[in-house]
């Protein structure tokens, strides 16, 4: 029996170094960018901390350079460090580089459907009609401010409602920057106390923590493995169901009482498409119905949580606040509501959004990106359909651009005349081909909610807060702000 044992251990000992070596081989053999050494089957899953991707991979770039490759199981992503190497991929080589790569949270759902996650002749097609459409219907121009300046005195009023009481702000920011982007989609706004609206977006935010989560991170490196084992990354694709059901719902109102000569909202714009390019098949309902959800994803909850941070942030520092509410007073007063003009003559408070959005990096690793072809970069080949992630996170913490790069400091955005100065090295809304679409609209709608909100309010913490309060949680694909409560004490006029 014991030889038995010893024997079958021997055998097993025997049939794991040949298919180690054959693996070690064949990984060798490669002309990708080196990093650490995979494993068979897991690839470098164990070698990154169980919960900190984004710290794990930080930390690999420090050994290994600006350009290494990590494998997730049998599948090989080549990771981009450092300002210089990011946007020599993003911009210089923007073509080769435009491929949109896996995201095993979203894949089985979206199945490269939809504006983020498709690819090719059916990507473009339709983000250049997103794009139109989102021009079109205001973003950038002065119809969106008013739609934006609006719901900003929903929001102020709805806090004055609740008569300085200690709050969570998460669900009132949540609802007052979705509000703009179902104006855009849908044609109207939500009442805050609306029932299906603040189901709607409990699960956005369910979504973002499940898939960044440290179940969600094993998912993302070992999809086939994690689809066989429950946990909080089982509950993504029912959140979407509920999402696209909903979408679902107002796309038959639309279609109900569709006028083709006076489209009143994107899902009318979609459908008129539809009619103008009947034999095109990647403007149907499907991808209408998907496209809409990425437009929520990239309008609602990144901006929200960007907001959220920038409060904690100012309840951190209250003299930065003290000098944005200065600037406040000085170029708009206490009267009038702030308008996106403003912003020229208010540099400080540019510099402040800015730096709340460098600092806290709310999408760390960016979407993973493709090579399209062949691509040869900094020495190495990179095989048409490689995944490419473009570290974020490093670019904004890139010393060479940011002076403290692990410090908030607006300073970051500003010369030596207190003017606003730009930095090539800012790419919150990533860079080249694949920069998010709402850009223009995101931008102001920071501008506008921040100084709404500052000009009403003095933003008090219920707890005293240190640096590491604010410290982004650098996990994994999403920064989820912390929960925290607070007190928005009015101004006296």
């Amino acid at each position: 029996m014991d030889i038995t044992w010893i024997s079958t251990l021997l055998l097993a000992l025997i049939i794991s170094c040949i298919i180690y070596s054959s693996w070690n081989a064949m990984y060798r053999r490669r002309k990708l960018p080196p990093g650490p050494t995979p494993l068979p089957i897991v690839g470098n899953v164990l070698q990154i901390k169980r919960g900190k991707l984004v710290q794990s991979l930080m930390e690999f770039a420090e050994k290994y350079g600006s350009i290494y490759t990590v494998y997730f199981g049998h599948n090989p992503i080549v990771v981009l460090s450092g300002y210089e190497t990011v946007k020599e991929a993003l911009l210089d080589r923007a073509e080769e580089f435009s491929g949109r790569g896996r995201n095993s949270a979203f894949e089985d759902f979206f199945k490269g459907h939809g504006l983020v996650f498709s690819n090719g002749e059916h990507w473009k097609d339709l983000r250049r009609f997103s794009l139109t459409t989102l021009r079109d219907f205001g973003m950038g121009k002065k119809s969106i401010e008013e739609r934006i300046q609006e719901e900003a005195g929903f929001l102020v009023a709805k806090i004055k409602s609740l008569e300085e009481k200690s709050i969570d702000p998460s669900n009132l920011l949540n609802q007052a920057v979705s509000n703009v982007i179902c104006s855009i989609v849908f044609g109207n706004r939500f009442e805050y106390d609306n029932h299906n609206f603040q189901q709607l977006l409990r699960l956005f935010g369910a979504t973002f923590r499940d898939m960044s989560g440290s179940c969600g991170q094993l998912q993302e490196m070992l999809p086939n493995i994690m689809y066989y084992i429950p946990g909080p990354h089982w509950k993504v694709n029912s959140h979407l169901d509920k999402v696209r059901n909903f979408v679902l719902k107002r796309v038959k109102i639309n279609q109900e009482t569709f006028d083709p000569n006076c489209p009143r909202d994107y899902i009318d714009c979609f459908l008129l498409k539809q009619l103008q390019e009947k034999d095109n098949p990647y403007f149907d309902t499907k991808n209408m119905v998907l496209t809409i959800l990425n437009l929520f994803f990239a309008g609602s909850d990144t901006v929200s949580s960007t907001l959220r941070n920038g409060i904690l942030i100012l309840m951190r520092y209250p003299e930065i606040q003290d000098k944005v509410l200065e600037e406040i007073v000085r170029v708009i007063g206490q009267n009038r509501i702030p308008n996106i003009r403003d912003r020229n003559n208010m540099p400080y408070t540019d510099a402040v959004i800015h730096e709340i959005q460098r600092y806290t990096d709310i999408l760390p690793i960016n979407v993973a990106h493709l090579v399209t072809k062949d691509t040869n970069f900094k020495g190495y080949t990179i095989p048409k359909g490689t995944d490419v992630y473009p570290l974020l996170c490093s670019v904004h913490q890139d010393p060479k651009k940011f002076t403290t790069p692990t410090m908030f400091n607006p300073n970051h955005f500003l010369d030596s005349n207190g003017c606003f100065k730009k930095n090539e090295a800012f790419m919150p809304f990533s860079a080249g081909k694949r920069f998010c679409v709402g850009e223009a609209l995101a931008r102001m709608e920071l501008f506008l909610f921040l100084t709404n909100i500052l000009q009403n309010f003095k933003l008090v913490s219920k707890t005293k807060l240190t640096d590491e309060d604010i410290k982004p949680t650098m996990t994994g694909f999403a920064n989820v702000p912390r929960f925290y409560e607070m007190f928005f004490i009015p101004r006296v006029l």
